[in-house]
């Protein structure tokens, strides 16, 4: 796999001009140029990345408890066991983990979110049916069929062989109907810029005068530092989806959390 940063493909887009003269390379390389760029200055928040993980099944107990590293749910029985802790007693429920939502245990596995489409789940080489698991919260693919997710699988094998298990899943938000607009207004103004026509992508001039009129106007440069093209639909995609000029999505790190392994990387 070929490790990238950016989006993972070209945003699909609404073209705004005549593409009849430019050749097929040229309006790749543009609509990906203008991907790129659209992709960083609305906050890289777009686009749709397909990734296999071999997850971990969900602990039903967090580092704090005074277990071994074991099986903890192979105990046996979905009874309360009395357990001493912190000086006090707590019955815990053994085989499976219970949700603050749910009358009953939940089978579930945590993946990276968000969550768009499921594309496969593999469980010892064999595809499982779609109806048999479901995506809660965007990224908690819970079981459905009433089986249980593998506790543990032989991670120095394909997942197309025994005692392994694995999900193939389109992670990230799809580009907003705006945003197809402002990649192929922009795309169209690149290839424009790059066959000699009169382009809409500002250049640096401050101040034209004809016919005893001055205008001014911001330098291209000013226009990127304030987070703007000069481009109807690309400005207004950006101040609709990122009006405070993020370079990208906040993001929470749990130090303690879930670990999660792509496949292949």
């Amino acid at each position: 796999m070929t490790v990238t940063r950016g989006p993972c493909s070209p945003w699909e887009p609404t073209w705004c001009c005549d593409l009849t003269t430019a050749s097929v390379a040229l309006t790749g390389t543009a609509l990906q140029a203008a991907t790129e760029i659209l992709y960083n200055v609305s906050g890289q928040q777009f686009g749709l990345c397909e990734f296999t993980f071999r997850p971990c099944r969900r602990d039903c107990y967090g580092n704090s408890w005074p277990f071994d590293g074991g099986n903890w749910w192979q105990w046996g029985g979905f009874y309360p066991r009395p357990v001493l802790f912190d000086g006090a007693w707590f019955n815990l429920t053994c085989g499976t983990c219970s949700g603050t939502c749910s009358c009953g245990p939940l089978e579930e596995a945590w993946l990276p979110g968000p969550i768009n489409t499921i594309t496969q789940v593999l469980l010892n080489g064999s595809p499982m049916a779609t109806g048999s698991y479901r995506v809660d919260d965007f990224r908690k693919l819970v079981r459905t069929d009433g089986g249980r997710w593998p506790v543990c699988q032989d991670l120095s094998q394909p997942d197309t062989a025994d005692n392994t298990w694995s999900v193939t899943a389109v992670i990230g938000q799809a580009v907003p109907a705006i945003g197809m607009l402002a990649v192929g207004e922009l795309a169209c103004e690149i290839i424009k810029g790059c066959t000699g026509q009169a382009c809409a992508i500002p250049k640096n001039a401050t101040n034209i005068t004809r016919q005893g009129i001055s205008i001014d106007f911001p330098t291209f440069t000013e226009l990127l530092q304030n987070g703007s093209l000069g481009l109807r639909w690309s400005d207004l995609f950006v101040a609709t989806y990122n009006p405070s000029r993020l370079r990208a999505a906040p993001l929470v790190f749990d130090v303690d959390g879930n670990n999660f392994r792509r496949a292949g990387t």
